[in-house]
């Protein structure tokens, strides 16, 4: 059996690797290593993919969501609505351009932002909601946007880990994570659903007047060269990676089928345990399990568990152990341990298992087999 790994980069681009060489070989015969044909193309398949007006490629998915932000003209005082339950970089720029982070509880089984808590933060300050599609599947972005559009304050969706899931509205329309609110930002990290092999993200619009500002803004402000209309920002993809993307965008649905079988098989299995609950799926959401995130019961010790695991050479992760709200860094805001019991349980008994595109049956079976020795 091959080793286990929490995602299997090497597998999946053994796959692909003579598509992968063809396509990095026409960038290095080219020499347009920035702005290339290769970033042009890969932004018209990701447009199409998505059903979305405008895809703006960058350096990063923290840079997407910082851009996005630097493309309004917030006052300083700007209040942004953010889950605590997610990675830091979500919180982090809406730090670092000086607007304050209000924290939002998230539900116990989705994990995704609370819109009854959502609707009570919201103040004369409030600008916009940074709604995050964690783990895979869609926050409730139907009532969500109901409660913006009352607000009159915008909507900037976190879909790094959610590229490909698909939001279906009460009508009947269906639309992809990351194309409903005012902009979407993903990331292209390596280990993402969709991943490049080095740093990459994008923003998806369909308002083009943002859309323009935000062009300007990845690269210095400029609207031509030398030409500085706004502050901007050095973010770019670079077209070795976009041509990587474009590879690898052709069997993204493939790899989040691959994705949800191995989810199907887990959640099977523990479902029937009582000391584990398996990932809950909306009714509105497609769920693209970018990891497979379980709760424990209570009074399961999850570190002798990730140790048990760990003993049998099969990795894990915690996702997140320390909630935003109580982070060193943000603790100017005066958050306390208590404000967010929900996000803070979570982060005491949620453990992710390996998943991704090469797993093998061997391999999944072996790993379910240990999990469930641990309370045997």
């Amino acid at each position: 059996m091959e080793p286990i790994r929490m995602v299997d980069l090497i597998g999946q681009y053994n796959k692909i690797k003579e598509e992968v060489k063809a396509e990095i070989v026409k960038v290095l015969d080219s020499a347009t290593f920035i702005n290339g044909p290769a970033v042009q193309d890969f932004q018209q398949s990701l447009e199409k993919y998505l059903g979305v007006k405008h895809v703006i490629p960058c350096a990063n998915g923290t840079d997407a969501l910082q851009c996005i932000m630097m493309a309004y003209d917030f006052p300083k005082e700007a209040e942004i609505l953010v889950p605590s339950f997610t990675y830091v970089a979500t919180v982090e720029v809406i730090a670092l351009l000086g607007f304050k982070p209000v924290f939002v509880e998230v539900y116990p089984d989705t994990f995704n932002i609370n819109i009854e808590d959502l609707e009570s933060k919201i103040t004369d300050k409030s600008v916009a909601i940074v709604p995050v599609h964690l783990y895979g599947q869609c926050a409730d972005m139907e009532r969500l946007m109901n409660v913006a559009n009352e607000h009159e304050i915008k909507v900037f969706e976190d879909t790094a880990q959610a590229i490909g899931a698909e939001y279906t509205f009460q009508n009947g329309i269906v639309s992809k994570a990351g194309t409903i609110g005012d902009a979407g930002a993903t990331s292209f990290f390596p280990s993402k659903n969709l991943g490049a092999y080095g740093d990459g993200g994008a923003i998806m619009t369909n308002d083009d007047e943002l859309a323009s500002k935000l062009r300007m803004i990845v690269n210095h402000g400029q609207s031509k060269r030398y030409y500085h209309v706004s502050i901007g920002v050095n973010s770019r993809l670079d077209s070795l990676q976009a041509a990587i993307l474009n590879v690898k965008l052709k069997y993204l649905d493939e790899y989040n089928a691959a994705r949800y079988s191995v989810a199907q098989k887990y959640s099977e299995t523990f479902s029937q345990t009582n000391w584990i609950t398996p990932p809950f799926e909306s009714d509105f959401s497609t769920h693209v399990y970018h990891q497979y995130t379980m709760k424990l019961a209570d009074g399961i010790d999850r570190d002798a568990l990730v140790n048990h695991l760990a003993s049998f050479d099969i990795p894990s992760m915690i996702y997140y152990p320390v909630p935003n709200h109580l982070q060193k860094a943000y603790s100017y805001y005066e958050y306390r341990e208590g404000d967010f019991p929900v996000t803070e349980d979570l982060c005491s008994r949620v453990i992710s298992l390996p998943i991704h595109t090469e797993m093998s049956l061997d391999q999944q079976e072996y790993i379910i087999q240990k999990v469930l020795e641990y309370q045997n």
